[in-house]
């Protein structure tokens, strides 16, 4: 079955191999209901066009972006406050991390806030991670990615700093797109190869359609 390239919007096989497919093709009735070879409609291709764009102009930056230590420094800040103590003893965790969100309601970093939600325990537990990481000088917290219960340094390599400290902050573009453009490539890549080894479009079997038990069945043209 070899394939050939010289018409790839074509066709991509070769002749003895189209010449079989049309005679499968003109012979199978699939049990009566037959199936024409029209291109798809240039109005859906459009369509299915803007629905990825649109989600990936809708999701930026949300799909995929990892959340770092810098989101919940005021969360931590919060929690040693007398109104934030005062509410766990008396109402409980729920409570005092309802009232954290609410005081942190105007922070810059609102939107992560909300994609990357989190308990009281879940801050209780990387609350001294952070505060170490604080410690340390010329600290940025968005080099720092929280991964369930710890916070690690993140795994990107980006451009130094004056210090000669490495940005290690994910990247723009780099927040789900690329594996998800990669997926979409192959999709589409795989589709057509599926498609051109078809037929060339412009030819339409006519099944059977001399065949009165067929009726009258004219090819498109």
């Amino acid at each position: 079955m070899p394939w050939v390239f010289n018409e790839p919007l074509v066709t991509l096989t070769h002749e003895d191999t189209v010449a079989r497919s049309k005679q499968l093709w003109e012979a199978e009735d699939l049990g009566g209901m037959t199936e024409d070879n029209n291109r798809l409609p240039v109005p859906v291709v459009v369509l299915v066009l803007l629905t990825i764009a649109t989600a990936f102009l809708t999701t930026i930056p949300l799909w995929g972006q990892r959340p770092t230590a810098a989101i919940y420094v005021d969360y931590i800040k919060a929690m040693d406050t007398p109104e934030i103590q005062s509410i766990l003893e008396t109402q409980g965790d729920d409570a005092a991390m309802k009232r954290i969100v609410e005081i942190n309601k105007d922070s810059p970093l609102k939107a992560q806030q909300g994609r990357h939600p989190v308990s009281m325990d879940d801050l209780r537990v990387i609350k001294p991670q952070i505060e170490e990481i604080m410690k340390l000088p010329d600290v940025d917290l968005k080099d720092y990615t929280v991964v369930g219960p710890l916070v690690k340094i993140a795994n990107f390599e980006g451009n130094y700093r004056p210090n000669g400290k490495r940005v290690r902050q994910q990247p723009w573009w780099d927040k789900g797109f690329t594996i998800d453009l990669f997926y979409l490539t192959m999709f589409f890549l795989g589709v057509t190869i599926t498609v051109k080894r078809l037929p060339p479009y412009h030819w339409q079997p006519r099944h059977h359609d001399s065949d009165p038990r067929h009726g009258d069945r004219r090819h498109n043209v």
